[in-house]
């Protein structure tokens, strides 16, 4: 049988899963990521891939790789990812010198939507955008089940685009450094530490998103006043995403993508960004959720390098 194989590199984990021509995992395994040790991180990887072949007892066809930040696309170097030891280093000429097989290249939350958009979520869609909530805020962009990247690989980076004046005055939001070089990036303010941020400016003390949404649960003023900012800015974000690219449907992922209130309340938040006759797309939790990433990075690898 032939596979494939996705690998999705984490801030804590390297994540591997083996599929077939459908997109079925048929083999899974995760272990550490070596954030500050790059000959050890390639080390890891290819540690997965050789078990993987013994366990499979064959060799894929290709290796999909769901990397973190962005590269460029000059100098193959990675820039602006979660793990410290791969910035600035060309990883993908790197692996592809140690698994002497064909790659895929992708990004880790490009990765996710394409999981989803082919036996997930939004399985049978036209279209769809797979946006990303959690410690950072991104996504990907999928038509008829394929990934579109992008000029520079990098289509979907809704979390870089900037906090209008508007919303920031109307909620007191103060201008924020992003650690991608801008300022006011919507990531900065929408992410799970944007939220506590925000609850932090309404005089609360949350340590996190986590606590925002139990305090609020638990009738605490400020802290539903803090999600209710939050809400009004997530409106605004995905009525720019529908203005742009109108999907047919919007597949949450990241750890807000558990907040179960969201789905009932974000199209009410949407609407009022929008102009008459535009209509609010479903907005559809994962199937796979953190799984996604590997599963996406396979199938990216089949897509890009088939069976034949």
């Amino acid at each position: 049988m032939q596979t494939w194989y996705g690998i999705d590199i984490g801030g804590t984990k390297i994540e591997l899963a083996a599929c077939d021509a459908r997109g079925a995992v048929i083999h899974r395994q995760r272990v550490a990521t070596p954030c500050h040790d790059y000959a050890a991180f390639l080390d890891s990887v290819a540690a997965l891939v050789d078990q993987a072949d013994e366990t499979l007892g064959n060799t894929c066809k290709a290796v999909g790789v769901a990397l973190p930040g962005v590269r460029d696309a000059d100098s193959g170097r990675q820039l602006s990812a979660n793990v410290p030891a791969l910035t600035g280093r060309t990883v993908g000429a790197d692996l592809q010198t140690r698994l002497q097989r064909p790659l895929a290249l992708g990004n880790d939350l490009q990765c996710f939507a394409l999981s989803e958009a082919q036996g997930g979520a939004a399985d049978g869609y036209p279209s769809m955008f797979g946006v990303i909530l959690g410690t950072g805020a991104g996504g990907g962009y999928c038509k008829d089940g394929r990934l579109v990247a992008g000029n520079n690989g990098m289509a979907g980076e809704w979390g870089h685009w900037s906090l209008p004046a508007t919303l920031q005055l109307r909620h007191d939001l103060p201008l924020l450094d992003c650690g991608c070089g801008l300022r006011g990036c919507l990531e900065r303010y929408v992410s799970g530490s944007g939220l506590a941020l925000i609850h932090a400016r309404q005089g609360g003390d949350a340590l996190d998103a986590q606590q925002v949404v139990e305090r609020a649960n638990g009738g605490d003023a400020v802290a539903q006043r803090a999600l209710a900012i939050h809400r009004d800015l997530l409106g605004y974000c995905f009525a720019s995403l529908i203005l742009a690219l109108d999907p047919h449907v919007i597949v949450l992922g990241g750890g807000l993508s558990k907040l179960e209130p969201l789905y009932r309340d974000l199209p009410a938040a949407i609407a009022p960004y929008l102009f008459a006759g535009v209509r609010v797309p479903p907005i559809l939790p994962p199937v796979f959720g953190d799984a996604g990433g590997a599963r996406g990075a396979a199938l990216l690898a089949c897509q890009q390098h088939p069976a034949g």
